[in-house]
């Protein structure tokens, strides 16, 4: 069930600790199915590990998670081969596409040499609830910070673009985050950012940002914007789920 509009959750978050199992889904993979829309039956989710190198663990920790939460969760990998011959086909059937962290310099590159940025452009406009977390999360905008080169910190300018803003990713827990985004947005490397701390996810409908919601108490979101020569902090404070 497609939502009523194009939606993108782009979080900082997203999984605990399970009782059971390696971890569970916490409250924003939960709220990414609710924007979905879907009831009367077991949601449909694809998580892809591309980030991570398409980890089997990993995946079979999704899957777990998945079972808990009583979700139908695929995961689509791209190494060594697609394990799915028609992906856009696969993809529009879902509610929840949810993308893990990691590289995310890697993950535009595979997802690119397999034609998912004009995919995912589709899925999205479907009504496809686009979400994930870390590389999960800034895939989806302008750019944002990594350390996909390397330990120290840039910039990465060559996201998908559906958002038309940077994106900022664990902004209170690793501490070069916030300076770095600063500095690129008052160059102009990064436009007008949007960041959150862990535990807080952006909802967007079309490319307007909606909501800011989190999963722990005390946390932020913030819209980063340039003024002359510098770079100015608005503080959102998110809807706790």
């Amino acid at each position: 069930m497609p939502a009523d509009q194009p939606t993108i959750l782009a979080t900082s978050g997203g999984y605990r600790y399970g009782s059971r199992t390696r971890l569970e889904f916490n409250s924003l993979v939960h709220h990414a199915v609710e924007l979905s829309g879907v009831e009367g039956r077991a949601p449909r989710i694809t998580h892809l590990g591309t980030a991570g190198g398409d980890q089997v663990h990993f995946a079979t920790w999704m899957s777990e998670a998945a079972r808990v939460a009583g979700f139908d969760l695929t995961n689509l990998a791209l190494f060594s081969m697609p394990n799915i011959d028609d992906i856009e086909g696969h993809l529009l059937q879902q509610d929840v596409v949810w993308v893990n962290g990691g590289s995310v310099a890697n993950l535009l590159a595979v997802w690119r040499v397999h034609g998912l940025d004009d995919v995912f452009r589709r899925v999205w406009e479907a009504g496809v609830v686009l979400a994930g977390v870390s590389a999960g999360s800034i895939c989806w905008y302008q750019g944002g910070t990594t350390d996909s080169f390397g330990p120290e910190l840039r910039a990465v300018t060559n996201g998908l673009a559906l958002l038309p803003y940077g994106n900022g990713v664990h902004y209170d827990s690793e501490e070069r985050r916030r300076p770095l985004v600063h500095q690129l947005v008052a160059d102009g490397t990064l436009s007008t950012t949007h960041c959150t701390d862990d535990g807080v996810g952006l909802v967007y409908h079309g490319t307007e940002l909606v909501e800011a919601v989190s999963e722990a108490d005390g946390k932020g979101a913030y819209v980063v914007t340039r003024e002359g020569d510098r770079a100015v902090e608005e503080r959102l404070e998110p809807r706790r789920l």
